[in-house]
């Protein structure tokens, strides 16, 4: 189960600099993402949103809705039971999420605020607005409108910690039942999610508090679903995992490797005025290729007990632009120069993405 926090630190990330003599634990969150993350554009409102968990706002009715969630591990599992989708605007102040969750037995347990909402069938939401794989944010929201939050300063693999004691300023959320919440003895429909993230909420120091035309961010969304029984009037978990259904699928078991998130592109067009392209910004390509050096130098300090020191000995296939490794026993430098993009990109050991001018 890829949603035990603290256990989660010392499994996944394990032993992250090795012991003498031993190499570091090695797991699915450092080998190769061969999948394609999706992509949605998310278009401006052009009236005003009320966060009531009811979508029937103008803007609402013409944002596009996704695709429909697929197994966390994507085509090679069983389909979901249930559907999941969700569709987003933004304007000035906010993002805004919407997610519509089919679900015959509506229940939910957990009252205060972040309780360890995944306990409780969920709807989730991670951003890493600079799509560097550090400095992320998840939130979890349970149908009784619980909110869970928290800050990453990196992922558990590479050592992070939740920071629970975040708390996403101004967040704004509302949930609607298509039924009766916690009532084992009729059939429920859905229910839904509505929630206004307030940008400012999301920045840095320094940094612009909202987004551009034409800005993309990293973001994926993750519905947790427990089988559960009916006993005595009651629902009761049974004993088997939790079901992971995502919008962008991971290939693995864990959510937080944020570099296979999906896309999300603003656009400033209103949602009402007609279907904008996704566009995938340039410098991606790029980071696709220093995440295979990446996961290749994961591979190779497991198998030699320390990183490269020359791309030659990662045995990559050549990519558009040369590869020039920098490493020492725990830790490395990938770059890559892009003349076209005046800028050159680098990923580290911890796969901390950035990028210089040339």
């Amino acid at each position: 189960m890829y949603r035990c926090y603290w256990l989660l630190v010392l499994i996944i990330t394990g032993n992250l600099l090795p012991k003498t003599g031993a190499a570091q634990t090695f797991s699915t969150a450092f080998k190769p993402f061969t999948g394609t993350p999706r992509s949605y554009v998310c278009k401006r409102t052009f009236d005003s949103i009320r966060i009531d968990g009811h979508l029937d706002e103008d803007s609402w009715k013409a944002a596009t809705w996704s695709s429909d969630f697929t197994d966390i591990e994507g085509s090679r599992m069983p389909a979901p039971n249930y559907r999941t989708r969700i569709k987003l605007l933004w304007d000035e102040k906010y993002l805004y999420i919407a997610a519509w969750l089919q679900e015959p037995h509506v229940w939910a347990t957990l009252k205060d605020h972040d309780a360890i909402i995944f306990h409780d069938n969920d709807f989730e939401v991670f951003i890493d607005p600079d799509g560097d794989s550090h400095q992320y944010f998840e939130l979890e929201i349970n149908a009784l409108n619980t909110v869970m939050d928290l800050f990453m300063n990196k992922p558990y693999r590479n050592g992070g910690q939740a920071m629970l004691n975040w708390d996403t300023k101004g967040l704004l959320t509302a949930v609607s039942v298509n039924g009766t919440l916690n009532n084992p003895n009729d059939i429920d429909s859905s229910w839904t999610v509505e929630m206004a993230i307030p940008f400012s909420a999301l920045r840095y120091f320094g940094e612009k508090e909202r987004p551009a035309d034409g800005n993309t961010w990293r973001i994926n969304f993750s519905r947790v679903e427990w089988d559960t029984d009916i006993r005595d009037g009651k629902y009761v978990k049974r004993g088997n995992p939790e079901h992971n259904w995502v919008w962008s699928a991971q290939d693995i078991i864990n959510m937080h490797a944020p570099e296979r998130w999906g896309y999300l592109q603003f656009s400033e067009q209103k949602a009402n005025a007609g279907t904008v392209a996704f566009k995938m910004p340039a410098e991606e390509e790029i980071k696709q290729q220093l995440w295979l050096a990446y996961y290749a130098q994961q591979e190779y300090r497991f198998k030699n007990g320390r990183y490269a020191s020359a791309a030659a000995q990662l045995k990559l296939a050549a990519g558009k632009y040369p590869l020039q490794i920098e490493g020492i026993s725990g830790q490395f430098t990938a770059t890559i120069k892009v003349p076209s993009l005046q800028k050159s990109i680098s990923i580290n050991q911890e796969g901390k993405i950035w990028s210089d001018k040339l």
